[in-house]
């Protein structure tokens, strides 16, 4: 809806359209993705290349990735461990502590951090006590203080009171509840039962505790979804009014992600319907009063997402869109991510190997990559299209004359308007982000590139 009460209309997609486009890429939360990662150095040049973080004022994003959950969820894409043992988390909590002992003496000063996010996996599986040593020893390693923006992922079937109690103590003012669907037979489907009371009640308990902000995620193109089911999920997360929601396409790679094969295909949307879901949710959430962020994410006009749009400030990295542009991204635990002052490297993604890593005394990367020059123009020029669904050509300096070549059959199926200065993504277009940047993605087409990555519809 917007500002003048009127609602907001949602283009229509042709058939022959959303075929042309429904191909695979990346979510590009980095460029290059992780799959076109070139560059190898070893955990010895890592640890030298860390010295920037002691000697740099620019502030710090830090991403906390706890694996565990008590079950598995058969859509999930995440690196998870499913165990119901609390020894099994304190030994990985134990040698994340030797992985921060590490990054002190590869940073020699302690580096501010401005924003700090917990992921996994199911951060609320560990004890409150354990969440409290954690935390406790991030703050041994890291500036963080009041001014540092902490939120934390949640599965609201294991969430108590003095679990809420223990996040917002520790500075937690951000949480986000995975909800995924409320439809029962999609829960049966997915392997992921919660009733909606129980998350109605998980709503209003964090709220309850102070939480400032509360976000639900969403996902469409699951087992069993039908047009009807969906808008009653999207109507109920309406209801609970969050602050944030998060709307994000399955992806199913059963090729990387083996339980995934458990879910029978035949029961997934086709490519058609899987799209009539998504627009669905930009209607019914933009209607409700929210403004469509990005690719995927929904929130409040008020909402700080929403305000640093408004300003040109969004900033996407491996945490998804966020506020706080952290010129470096520092991830910790198995699978996370970082990105230092133009080096990308990732953590080894399954336990073992991580742990092996570890008790040898090394920083676990698995592998890494260091931009080029390209890389960089390239990267800050997909970033701003994917935040702002706007390409200027100065952010493309040189000859534009190839590139508005590429984006011709885009301007002729209506997806992007050419101006003096820049290239404008329609409203149509806006469905349509992830193929907008193919053209600027200098890896594009290499070997294999059919089978890495999900759908981009």
């Amino acid at each position: 809806m917007r500002a003048d009460g009127a609602f907001v209309s949602v283009p229509e997609v042709t058939p022959a359209l959303l075929s042309r486009y429904d191909v695979p890429g990346p979510r590009y939360t980095s460029y290059p993705a992780v799959p076109d990662w070139r560059g190898a150095f070893d955990h010895a040049a890592w640890a030298g290349h860390l010295a920037v973080l002691g000697t740099s004022a620019a502030p710090l994003a830090l991403y906390v990735h706890l694996p565990f959950c008590a079950s598995r969820c058969l859509y999930c894409g995440c690196n998870a461990t499913v165990t119901t043992r609390a020894e099994v988390v304190d030994r990985y909590l134990t040698r994340l502590y030797r992985e921060l002992d590490m990054l002190a003496n590869a940073m020699g000063e302690r580096a501010h951090v401005c924003e700090m996010h917990w992921g996994g996996g199911t951060p609320n599986f560990l004890t409150d006590r354990q969440c409290e040593q954690l935390f406790a020893r991030l703050q041994d390693t890291f500036g963080i203080d009041a001014r540092t923006e902490c939120s934390v992922e949640a599965d609201p079937r294991l969430v108590t009171r003095e679990q809420l109690r223990t996040f917002r103590q520790l500075g937690f003012s951000r949480i986000s509840y995975g909800v995924q669907d409320v439809d029962e037979a999609v829960q049966e489907a997915i392997g992921r039962v919660q009733p909606v009371s129980m998350v109605r009640d998980m709503v209003e308990l964090a709220r309850t505790e102070g939480f400032a902000s509360l976000n639900l995620d969403l996902i469409y193109g699951l087992p069993r979804q039908t047009p009807g089911s969906f808008s009653r999920t999207i109507e109920t997360a309406l209801s609970m009014a969050p602050d944030r929601v998060a709307c994000f396409g399955y992806a199913h790679v059963p090729w990387m992600k083996a339980h995934q094969k458990r879910i029978e295909e035949s029961t997934l949307p086709r490519a058609s319907e899987r799209f009539a879901l998504f627009r669905d949710a930009v209607r019914r959430f933009t209607n409700g009063g929210y403004r469509w962020i990005g690719i995927d994410h929904f929130a409040r006009p008020e909402d700080p997402l929403s305000l640093a749009a408004d300003a040109g400030r969004l900033h996407r990295n491996f945490m998804g869109y966020t506020t706080r542009s952290g010129e470096h991204l520092l991830g910790i635990g198995t699978s996370s991510i970082s990105e230092i002052d133009g080096w990308f490297a990732q953590n080894a993604a399954d336990l073992g190997p991580w742990q092996r890593e570890i008790d040898a005394h090394r920083l676990p990367i698995a592998r890494g990559h260091v931009m080029s020059d390209d890389d960089r123009q390239r990267g800050t020029a997909i970033a701003h299209l994917m935040c702002n669904a706007e390409l200027p050509f100065d952010l493309f300096p040189g000859d534009i004359e190839p590139l508005v070549d590429a984006y011709e059959q885009c301007a002729a199926d209506g997806l992007v308007c050419f101006e003096s200065d820049r290239l404008t993504v329609t409203p149509l277009g806006r469905f349509f982000l992830r193929n907008l940047a193919f053209p600027l993605d200098a890896y594009r087409g290499a070997a294999d590139g059919t089978r890495r990555f999900s759908r981009a519809v």
